[in-house]
């Protein structure tokens, strides 16, 4: 029975192979299947982060404190498509106005005694955003651009001129309103060319440009600002990259004048007496 055994060895080792082989493939099969799995929870997650951008972005663009919050009782108001927006009106019954649109932060009842005796020659008109404040409504770009230009339309008839002052998001406002009305001078404060830009530098993997709605491109609008335009930068702006702002003032047909306060950023420019100079030079 000794011939059997070199054909039961042979046998034995094709098995083998054939087990090898079998383990291979299946092995493989599991790696695929793995991959597989892996890219397409890469993809969910990836497309859950930008559903939240998407939908999320107003929350992370207008960030208003409560309204049961706002220490000074408003003295104005403005009505507009049925939504009421009230504020203050500081130095009433002075020839010149200035507008002041504030931070996607800011609390701009704070500044109210500063600019007041700053600009002691304008009245003052401060007036929250929708859902800022003791304003109604809720907050978006083109309501809060809107809003700019009825307000400009109410208070210009009582005055010879109108100044606008935008600070960060502000800006944004600013620019879209002086493009289309006759606004005296134009104060720009730590101001920015596009939120999209600005987004695309915190989420360079993100198709930002795709998915933001809030969109503030000044420097679509710069072009057609005549009036005379101050900007001013904070030395460590640690928000709004300088690039940002270049690109901005780039835009402009007329190169605005430029002032850059030491030392300062972004959330502490108004603390610096420069940014206080600048103010009452420009405005005065």
């Amino acid at each position: 029975m000794d011939f059997l055994a070199p054909a039961w060895e042979l046998s034995a080792m094709a098995h083998a192979a054939h087990n090898r082989r079998s383990g291979r493939r299946a092995g493989g099969r599991m790696f695929v299947r793995t991959m597989v799995v892996l890219a397409v929870l890469a993809v969910l997650v990836y497309g859950g982060i930008c559903a939240s951008l998407y939908f999320g972005q107003r929350s992370l663009v207008y960030q208003p404190e409560p309204s049961w919050l706002v220490r000074q009782p408003p003295d104005f108001e403005l009505v507009r498509d049925g939504v009421h927006l009230r504020g203050w009106v500081m130095n009433p019954g002075k020839p010149r106005a200035l507008l002041y649109f504030g931070g996607n932060a800011e609390r701009i009842e704070d500044s109210r005694e500063e600019l007041a005796r700053w600009l002691p020659d304008r009245t003052i008109y401060l007036l929250p955003y929708r859902g800022f404040g003791a304003s109604d409504g809720k907050p978006s770009e083109a309501a809060l651009v809107g809003d700019a230009i009825a307000l400009f339309d109410k208070v210009a008839p009582s005055h010879t001129a109108v100044a606008v002052l935008g600070r960060s998001l502000g800006s944004g406002v600013a620019v879209q309103l002086a493009a289309q009305r006759p606004v005296e001078r134009l104060v720009l404060v730590t101001p920015f060319d596009s939120l999209v830009r600005v987004a695309a530098g915190y989420y360079p993997w993100a198709p930002v440009n795709l998915l933001m709605r809030e969109r503030f491109e000044s420097w679509r609008h710069a072009a057609a600002i005549s009036s005379p335009v101050l900007v001013i930068r904070a030395e460590h702006d640690e928000v709004i990259p300088a690039a940002r702002t270049d690109a901005l003032i780039a835009a402009f047909g007329q190169r605005p004048a430029q002032q850059v306060v030491a030392d300062a950023g972004h959330n502490t420019i108004q603390d610096f007496a420069d940014y206080r100079v600048s103010l009452e030079r420009f405005l005065h």
